[in-house]
C-alpha cells in the first residue's frame, strides 16, 4: 500500500515536472513569435512609412510640375498682354495721328470750299452781265435763244442717242466675246492636268556593283541576249548602283526594266532565261495595256467602246505627242470637252468621248504617210462610234469639214492642252519619227525578223534570220542599208550599222 502511494506521489512529481517543462517551452515560443510579430509589424510599418513618404514625395513633384507650367502660362499670358497693350498703343497713336491730320484736311477744304463759293457767285454774276449783253447784241430776247438752244440741243441729243444705240451694240458684240472667252478660262482652270515631257532613257537602280558583272555575263553575252531580246540598249558604266536602259520607244524601255528587274531578283541570268523572263514581261505589258484603257474609260464615265479601242487607249500611255505623254493630253482633252459642252448645254458624254478618241490615229502604225486624224476617223467608223464622234475626230485638225458643235469644242480643247508653255517638244517627236523611219527602212529588206535603233539614233542593229541570210549575204545587207539611209535620211554624225545573224541548234531528249 506505501508503495502504491509512493509511486502515485511520484507519478503527480513527474507530471508536475514535465507540465511545468512544457509550459515553459509554450511560454518561451509564445515569447519568440510575439517578437517576431512585433519585428514584422515593425518591418511592415517602415515600408508603409517610406511608401508614403514616396508618394508624398511624387505627388509633390506633380504640384510643383503642374505650379510651374501654370506660372509659365501666366507668365507667357502676361507677355502676350503686354504685347497687345503695347500694340494697342501704338495703334491709339497711329489712330490720334490720322484724326489730326484728317482735320487738318478738312479745315484746308473747308477753306477751299468757302473759295470755291466766291468764285462761283463772281461766275453767276458775269454770266449775267454777258447774258445781257448778248441780248443787246442780238437784239434777241433771252426767251428766243432759248427756244433755239432747245432745238438745237434736240438736234444734237438725237445724234447722241444714235451714237449711244451704236455704242451699246457694239459693246454687246464685245460683252458676247468676253463671255465666250469667260467659258474657256474657267474650263482651262478647272483642268489641272501635269504634262511630263517624255525622254528617251531610264535608270536602272541595283543594290550593288557586283550585279553588274552578273548582267553583263561572260564575254558580255547575257548582256547581249537582253539586248537582242529588248531592243534597248543596255549602258553599264561607272555610274555607282545604276544601269542606263536607252532607247526612244518607252515600251522597250518598260519591258527591259521589268525583265531586268525579274532577273536580279530571281538571280539566274543566262541567255534562255533571259528570253523567258523577256517574253513573259511582254504578256504582262499587253495585260497592262488593256487595263490602263479599261481605268481610263471607266475614270472619264466612257462606257461601250470596243475592246480594241479600249486596247489602243490603253497604248497611248506608251506614246508621246511633241513629247507630250498622249494618254495624258487625250485625258486632258476629254475633260476639257465635257467641261466646256457643259458651260454651253450640249451632251458632256459624248463630248468627252470625242475628246479622248481625238489622237487615236497616232496609236497604230501603219499607214504613216496619212495624217492621224483621218488614221483615228476611220478606226472610228470601224469600230461603230456616233456619226458626231467620227467627224470630231476627222475635223480636229480640219482634214474634214466639221458638221456638228462637239467637232469645233475637240479643236479648241486639243489647242488648249497642246499649247500650255512647256508641254510639247517639237525635237522630241522628230527625233522619234526620223528613228522609226531608220528602223521600217531596215525592216524592208527581205530576212531581216528585227530592228532596234539605240543609241540616239548613231547605230542600226539588224536581226536576220540564219535559214535565210547567209554570213557574205549579212555583210552585203549592212553595206545596202548603211548606203540607203545615207542617200534617203537627213541625220547629225554617222550611223554605225551592225547585222547580227545567229545559228542555234535545237533538240529535244524525251
Amino acid at each position: 500500500m506505501s508503495i502504491l502511494i509512493i509511486v502515485l506521489i511520484a507519478l503527480i512529481v513527474i507530471t508536475g515536472v514535465s507540465s511545468y517543462f512544457i509550459i515553459s517551452k509554450a511560454m518561451a515560443r509564445k515569447s519568440a513569435i510575439l517578437k517576431e510579430a512585433e519585428a514584422e509589424g515593425e518591418m511592415i510599418k517602415k515600408e508603409r512609412i517610406l511608401q508614403a513618404k514616396e508618394k508624398f514625395i511624387q505627388l509633390k513633384s506633380e504640384h510643383d510640375r503642374v505650379v510651374n507650367e501654370r506660372n509659365q502660362k501666366i507668365a507667357q499670358s502676361e507677355q502676350r498682354a503686354k504685347q497687345l497693350e503695347s500694340t494697342l498703343h501704338q495703334q491709339q497713336e497711329e489712330l490720334n495721328k490720322k484724326i489730326k491730320e484728317q482735320e487738318t484736311l478738312r479745315g484746308q477744304l473747308e477753306t477751299q470750299l468757302q473759295g470755291i463759293d466766291r468764285k462761283k457767285e463772281e461766275i453767276d454774276r458775269k454770266i449775267k452781265e454777258q447774258n445781257v449783253r448778248l441780248e443787246q447784241i442780238s437784239g434777241l430776247s433771252s426767251e428766243d435763244a432759248k427756244n433755239i438752244l432747245i432745238e438745237n440741243m434736240k438736234a444734237e441729243a438725237k445724234t447722241e442717242a444714235l451714237a449711244y444705240v451704236n455704242e451699246v451694240m457694239e459693246e454687246a458684240k464685245m460683252t458676247a466675246g468676253k463671255e465666250a472667252k469667260k467659258i474657256v478660262v474657267q474650263t482651262i482652270q478647272r483642268v489641272a492636268t501635269e504634262a511630263a515631257i517624255e525622254n528617251s532613257v531610264t535608270v536602272f537602280n541595283i543594290d550593288s556593283d557586283e550585279v553588274k558583272g552578273r548582267i553583263i555575263g561572260r564575254e558580255g553575252r547575257n548582256i547581249r541576249a537582253l539586248e537582242a531580246a529588248t531592243g534597248v540598249e543596255i549602258i553599264v558604266d561607272d555610274t555607282p548602283e545604276a544601269i542606263i536602259l536607252s532607247g526612244f520607244d518607252p515600251v522597250r524601255r518598260e519591258i527591259a526594266r521589268l525583265a531586268l528587274h525579274q532577273l536580279v531578283t530571281d538571280g539566274r541570268i543566262h541567255p534562255a532565261r533571259i528570253e523567258e523572263v523577256v517574253t513573259k514581261v511582254e504578256k504582262q505589258i499587253e495585260e497592262e495595256i488593256i487595263e490602263v484603257g479599261k481605268r481610263t474609260t471607266i475614270d472619264l464615265g466612257i462606257h461601250g467602246l470596243h475592246p480594241d479601242m479600249i486596247r489602243l487607249i490603253g497604248k497611248m500611255k506608251y506614246r508621246s505627242s511633241y513629247g507630250q505623254n498622249l494618254l495624258q493630253h487625250s485625258r486632258e482633252t476629254a475633260n476639257l470637252c465635257g467641261i466646256m459642252a457643259a458651260e454651253l448645254g450640249l451632251n458632256v458624254k459624248l463630248a468627252r468621248r470625242a475628246g479622248l478618241l481625238h489622237d487615236i490615229g497616232k496609236v497604230p502604225d501603219d499607214e504613216p504617210e496619212l495624217p492621224h486624224a483621218i488614221i483615228g476617223m476611220r478606226l472610228a467608223e470601224k469600230y461603230k462610234e456616233k456619226p458626231e464622234v467620227v467627224n470630231a475626230i476627222g475635223a480636229h485638225h480640219d482634214e474634214v469639214e466639221m458638221n456638228n458643235l462637239i467637232a469645233p469644242i475637240v479643236q479648241v480643247c486639243d489647242a488648249i492642252s497642246g499649247a500650255r508653255p512647256g508641254a510639247r517638244r517639237e525635237v522630241v517627236e522628230s527625233y522619234i519619227k526620223r528613228l522609226k523611219e531608220m528602223e521600217d527602212m531596215a525592216m524592208s529588206y527581205p530576212g531581216v525578223m528585227k530592228t532596234y535603233a539605240i543609241q540616239a539614233g548613231r547605230e542600226l542593229r539588224v536581226i536576220v534570220g540564219s535559214e535565210k541570210i547567209s554570213d557574205q549575204d549579212a555583210d552585203l545587207l549592212s553595206h545596202d542599208i548603211a548606203k540607203k539611209i545615207q542617200d534617203e535620211m537627213t541625220y547629225p554624225g554617222q550611223v554605225k550599222i551592225t547585222v547580227i545573224r545567229e545559228t542555234r541548234s535545237i533538240s529535244y531528249a524525251k
